[in-house]
């Protein structure tokens, strides 16, 4: 490929649109262009760079056995419904792009696929000799993020692996999601990328178990938790410890007290010279079931400690039966302005007590006290009337201890490890780009996909889901691997290995060896881009740091020593090899990696 018959433009400034510095680069490097919110068009080298990694991905699921198909992306609600999960995507989470065909039967645009292989499954598996399957494709996924941002890493069209199993027991999806596990960290190391493993929770997909791959970058929307040693490593969301011990509360009776402008708990430990150890906070939330049951929720929590809102929901989840529902459609803190419509007096916001008047309230309320809470003693909390506060409060005596003590903090740096309280948990940001998840018979049972057993029985297929963002690892790396000039791509998922640049095209000796040598190289099977644009040497040598192709080779003044200028892009070392021993040095180059 010749850059002068190519459609490349590169940007000398940063686009305003763009956030963080991968976005930036691809958009300057003339990889991507905005079609708009959330919507990206892939240029000639970054669809090079997709077509790399999707190889690979193609490669590692292959040697597992799997077998590569594409489903619809246009999906039938009933499905959905089947499931339970349409209102929960369309308008609970609302990322499901949803429309109705002319007939006025809905649809929507897939943002995953346990649907629709589902279905599959019921109309095709029939016996245990069938099992295992296990079925994959890459394709583009559809997601109506409330936020499109950070260009390919949440837009609203993406493209993505996501796989799916069928087998007759746990043992068995044992055996293929340790298979995934493996196959996963084959791909990002041969993608060349700084990966962590980690625990995670399943979230809208389900099921029993699940791990996330993220890639390191400061850049990365999610935390970890994880120790020195290496054996342990979590999604904040996922992650338990031993959180600090709760220091000795200075009082020692039970009162209440005025505390004016203390609606905050660093407010609240200055006012009373108490540690937020010995608080007790009372943080109000909403809930609606797929029923269309309202509900408030009360979470008693310790001062110094966070609510992980992930874990709240699950707990809640599991209550949904009680309010004939199957999952809760949303949650958030309560407002001044919702509560005014649920309970008959104001809220008194900051100073909320670990109870609720029940006659003031028009919906169900539940409450929650996590285990950081359970044990305090004398504790500072809320006494229910704006301005006041009760010190040396107790479970059992001023207040009644909720029935539901639950785990529901946030894991933090710092605490201890729970398994292990000689580890000291510690912090990274990461990039989810891959999630295995153990479905078990979620799907199966509730769209009646069924084999029958070795005793001649029907029971419902268990289900694995394994998933990788294309699109978004391409970001990811770039996110990981630049420096002040531009993206530094690894070697096998750069779009090209190698450019060759003329810095002076009116110059018939440069460009008689760079096309030697581009046609060398090439045939070498180093694929190589030429750099025959009628530009300065200046503009060609900052572009290709910018797009960041990975060995530079410019035929410029030592020729007459008959050598060229190679230039690796990580290191920026420079070498002048002989033009004869070009090919070799750079065959050996590349195989070292």
């Amino acid at each position: 490929m010749r850059l002068s018959q190519m459609l490349f433009v590169t940007l000398r400034e940063d686009p305003a649109e763009a956030e963080i510095k991968s976005h930036k680069l691809l958009l300057r490097a003339g990889y991507i262009r905005r079609i708009g919110s959330g919507i990206y068009a892939y240029l000639p080298l970054m669809w090079r760079v997709l077509q790399k990694i999707a190889q690979i991905v193609r490669e590692e699921m292959n040697a597992t056995g799997a077998w590569e198909c594409l489903l619809p992306q246009l999906q039938p609600s009933e499905l959905w419904r089947q499931s339970g999960r349409w209102d929960t995507y369309t308008k609970a989470e609302g990322i499901m792009f949803s429309l109705n065909d002319r007939q006025e039967r809905e649809l929507g645009l897939g943002p995953t696929h346990e649907e629709v292989i589902t279905a599959i499954a019921k109309d095709t598996i029939r016996s245990y000799r069938q099992l295992p399957v296990h079925l994959y494709q890459i394709q583009t996924k559809f997601r109506d993020e409330i936020r499109p941002r950070f260009g390919l890493m949440r837009g609203r069209e993406f493209i993505m692996k996501d796989g799916y199993s069928f087998h007759s027991d746990q043992a068995s999806l044992l055996q293929t999601y340790q298979d995934m596990d493996h196959a996963y960290r084959q791909i990002f190391t041969r993608c060349g990328l700084e990966f962590r493993a980690v625990e995670a929770d399943s979230g809208a997909i389900g099921g029993s178990g699940s791990q996330e791959f993220m890639i390191i970058a400061d850049a990365g929307e999610d935390e970890i938790l994880y120790t020195d040693d290496g054996k342990y490593a979590a999604n904040v969301e996922k992650a338990i410890s031993i959180p600090p011990q709760a220091e000795i509360s200075p009082f020692t009776s039970y009162a209440k007290r005025e505390s004016p402008h203390t609606e905050t708990i660093a407010k609240l430990c200055d006012y009373f010279a108490c540690s937020p150890t010995c608080v007790v906070k009372n943080i109000l939330y909403e809930g609606i079931y797929d029923g269309g049951t309202v509900v408030l929720v009360l979470v008693s929590i310790r001062g110094d400690q966070e609510i992980n809102e992930v874990k709240l929901q699950n707990e809640l989840t599991k209550l949904a039966p009680q309010y004939q529902s199957q999952t809760l459609l949303s949650l958030k803190v309560a407002s001044l302005e919702t509560t005014a419509k649920l309970t008959t007096k104001p809220l008194p916001w900051g100073y909320l007590a670990p109870n609720l008047p029940k006659d003031n309230l028009s919906v169900n309320l539940i409450n929650f006290v996590d285990e950081t809470a359970v044990n305090l003693q004398n504790f500072v909390t809320g006494a229910n009337e704006s301005g006041y506060h009760v010190v040396g409060a107790n479970w059992g005596r001023e207040f009644t201890l909720p029935e539901k003590v639950v785990n529901l903090r946030k894991a933090q740096a710092g605490d201890l490890l729970s398994t292990d309280s000689t580890e000291v948990l510690l912090s990274a940001r990461g990039i989810e780009v891959g999630h295995i998840f153990q479905l078990g018979t979620k799907y199966s049972q509730a769209m009646g996909a069924t084999y029958t057993n070795e005793q001649g029985e029907e029971v419902p297929l268990v289900m694995g889901c394994y998933g990788i963002g294309v699109s978004r690892l391409a970001q990811a790396a770039v996110e990981q691997y630049y420096d002040e000039d531009g993206i530094i791509w690894p070697i096998n998922i750069a779009p090209y290995q190698a450019i060759v640049i003329i810095p002076n095209t009116g110059d018939s000796q440069q460009v008689t060896t760079a096309e030697q040598l581009y046609r060398e190289l090439n045939q070498a099977g180093i694929e190589t881009i030429l750099d025959d644009r009628d530009e300065r040497a200046g503009v060609k040598f900052k572009d290709a740091d910018l797009i960041g192709i990975p060995y530079r080779i410019v035929t410029g003044r030592s020729l007459s020593e008959g050598k060229v200028e190679l230039v690796e892009r990580a290191t920026k070392k420079s070498h002048l090899i002989p033009v004869s021993e070009l090919v070799s040095t750079l065959t050996h180059f590349k195989s070292s990696l």
